[in-house]
């Protein structure tokens, strides 16, 4: 009966010790360095850069291209890649596109505009992008067009990788991928963003490390802002609920 006591306690602590290390990890690593900005993710040598099939969204004049990585050995596995080698047995598409939204693990999106040949980029720096949501109640009221993103753009916790384990930021552009600018403040972490259709206003919350302990948790300060569009970052006003 003592025997089984200690092998249940051994594997509780075990488990404890596990979870504590698990949430004790930083989305955030300060040094020096950090508030210059991140270090850029070590390039990826074990993958290979692919594309989906294009996304037109109705109503505008491109066509987008999802960018996304595919892993080139099978027992390599990492969280912006998809395992498995290339070939039969590798997966039908890198993305999803539904109600207006381009969701997945992406490297970049890339613009054509349709009846021409040439494609180009939307960022020219290293980003993590999760969604890529077109504003098609904005567009049918004002006739602009914009998309708005969720994404990493930072190695804040210096794993040498960009990933869902950084800090999300919120971004926009117009449809075509031009004026691709930064809303969230540096360093801190998108909670949530909503469009109010009856006033063309994107509102968005974010958390800052105000303990600079790397995580983001309740002791830390939660920012509410909002962006009347068209506006562009420099047009991002915080605002106080108490």
């Amino acid at each position: 009966m003592k025997l089984k006591a200690f092998i249940l306690f051994a594997l509780v602590a075990t488990v404890a010790i596990s979870c504590k290390k698990e949430e004790e990890t930083p989305k955030v690593i300060y040094d020096a360095s950090t508030q210059k900005g991140s270090e850029v993710p070590k390039i990826d040598t074990v993958s290979i850069e692919v594309a989906d099939l294009p996304v037109h969204i109705p109503g505008t004049q491109y066509l987008i291209h999802p960018v996304g990585k595919l892993s080139l050995r099978s027992d390599y596995k990492s969280s912006n890649t998809y395992s498995g080698e290339v070939g039969s047995n590798a997966p039908s598409n890198i993305s999803n596109y539904r109600d207006f939204e381009i969701t997945g693990m992406l490297s970049n999106l890339k613009f054509q505009k349709i009846g021409q040949d040439s494609i180009y980029a939307l960022s020219e720096k290293p980003v993590y992008i999760q969604t890529a949501t077109f504003l098609k109640s904005v567009a049918d009221k004002t006739k602009q067009q914009f998309l708005v993103y969720t994404l990493e753009d930072e190695d804040t916790n210096r794993d040498g990788q960009l990933n869902e384990k950084d800090i999300k930021a919120l971004y926009i552009s117009n449809s075509d991928g031009s004026n691709f600018e930064k809303l969230t403040a540096p360093f801190h972490e998108l909670i949530d963003w909503k469009l109010i259709e009856e006033t063309n206003t994107i509102y968005f919350r974010t958390a800052e490390d105000s303990n600079k302990n790397g995580k983001f948790d309740v002791e830390d300060k939660i920012h509410y802002n909002s962006l009347k569009l068209p506006g562009k970052a420099a047009d991002v006003k915080n605002y106080k609920i108490q």
